[in-house]
């Protein structure tokens, strides 16, 4: 007897008319006054559910059986058939069903086969995998995860883990989030915080905003080097399209430039809605139906458009023939709305825009300074529903312009000062960017809110789980 998933059965043909078994949960419950039930079942390895047929001549048919309800945990074990109905390819004639895990008062079950709102289920998300939706953007993400690994890996980037714990703030922004010891003596049994932040470390002390300094290290002595992982912003942004932790791709390149740098990331992003469209089809016929009608068109003209390249200042002049259109100032100096990265994208260009060279003062420290002075080697990634989704730079690679960069934001240069090493030490070009995992899925699903596409969101005000 082999034991398979849902998915196995609908990709392969060699099971039918053999006995099998699966293991999942009950999704409905049918039973007639004959003696015969049929239950929904379903494993999360796919979009797909099995019908399963049990006859009252097994043993626990009447004491168990009948009374199984949505979320009950089953082994099954039967014979694999072509269904009679219209509504499902296969059905499985069961021989023998194992309960394992009954739910406990049923009527107050939180994901019940009634419809819920996104809302609701968001307050439990430690039972919403067991929704479709949820359901289906976790295998979308994991597809996508796995593809961006795979990519870089072919074209010989090194996997490199860095800090979560740091005492430097590579964005120079102040949002971050400190790292305390618990005081363990409070007689109170209270969680109260040391105030002492030099306790254990000797030093202040946060989670990171990001790697890519760290990263920098590696890619200035192994050359192609990427790190992707969790990392945390204490902005109090609480907004569809933030998290005060996300999950960030970082890749760092050494002889390195901007041309050369965002156009390979262009290319893996372009990759990985490649691959979920071609791993994901039940999926993404899903989403079609729940969420997005254009989803699959709408993917598949991402990939067939180039990004268009333009300068920053052009964008201005742009922005500035349609000032009607905007309530916001427009002027040369002041970061993009997210408004106006709609214009640019769904009315001007009609394409995803990848804008480079800003104004030195909207950008971090260790971009490299162009010619002018006045504006540093960055690009952004603008695209369709989401705005930006990868920014990166060429990095500052001369010492002297190091220092005079973090003078002018205020930096302590001792905190730095193994960073600039990397430039006394045999420096030399490099480039890199980072991409917020979470933004590519809500781009890719469709859905609105970047709370549905990370397992258990830290928003502001909220850290439940």
């Amino acid at each position: 007897m082999k034991k398979i998933s849902i998915l196995d059965i609908y990709n392969q043909n060699n099971h039918l008319n053999k006995l099998i078994t699966i293991n999942g949960w009950i999704r409905n419950n049918r039973y007639s006054k004959i003696g015969i039930s049929f239950l929904t079942v379903y494993d999360g390895s796919s979009t797909s559910t099995i019908q399963v047929i049990v006859k009252k001549i097994l043993y626990n048919y009447f004491t168990e059986i009948i009374k199984l309800t949505v979320g009950c945990s089953v082994i099954i074990s039967g014979y694999l058939k072509l269904s009679k109905g219209n509504l499902q390819a296969y059905e499985i004639h069961a021989c023998h069903i194992k309960v394992l895990g009954w739910i406990d008062h049923p009527e107050k079950y939180p994901m019940s086969a009634k419809k819920h709102s996104i809302e609701h289920i968001r307050n439990y998300c430690h039972l919403r995998p067991r929704t479709n939706l949820i359901g289906v953007i976790s295998r979308i993400r994991n597809v996508v995860f796995q593809s961006l690994n795979q990519f870089l890996n072919n074209f010989g980037y090194l996997w490199v883990s860095t800090p979560i714990i740091t005492s430097i703030d590579a964005e120079g922004a102040g949002s971050m989030f400190k790292v305390s010891m618990l005081d363990e003596n409070n007689s109170n049994n209270q969680i109260n915080y040391i105030r002492k932040e030099n306790e254990f470390f000797k030093k202040k002390v946060f989670l990171t905003v990001s790697g890519q300094l760290t990263l920098e290290s590696y890619a200035c002595a192994l050359s192609k080097v990427y790190s992707f992982g969790p990392t945390f912003r204490a902005e109090n942004s609480n907004t569809k399209k933030h998290l005060t932790e996300f999950w960030m791709l970082e890749v760092e390149k050494s002889f390195s430039d901007i041309n050369d740098i965002s156009a390979f990331s262009e290319c893996l992003l372009k990759n990985s809605i490649a691959d979920v469209l071609n791993n994901c089809v039940s999926e993404l016929l899903f989403l079609q139906k729940k969420v997005d009608k254009t989803i699959i068109n709408r993917l598949n003209k991402f990939l067939e458009i180039d990004f268009i390249q333009v300068e920053y200042t052009d964008v201005i002049d742009i922005l500035l023939k349609n000032k009607n259109i905007f309530d916001e100032d427009i002027f040369w100096g002041k970061d993009l709305s997210s408004s106006q990265e709609k214009y640019l994208v769904n009315d001007y260009f009609k394409s995803s825009v990848i804008i480079r060279n800003y104004p030195k003062k909207l950008k971090a420290f260790y971009m490299r300074v162009n010619d002018d002075k006045s504006t540093v080697s960055a690009f952004d990634i603008i695209i369709p529903r989401v705005g930006e989704i990868i920014g990166g730079s060429e990095r500052e690679d001369r010492i002297d312009y190091l220092d005079n960069r973090m003078q002018e934001i205020g930096l302590n240069n001792k905190n730095y000062d193994w960073y600039k090493d990397l430039r006394r030490y045999g420096t030399v070009p490099h480039a890199g960017f980072g991409l917020g995992l979470e933004r590519l899925i809500l781009f890719i699903t469709g859905i609105n809110n970047i709370r549905e596409v990370i397992p258990f969101p830290r928003t502001v005000g909220h850290a439940d789980f």
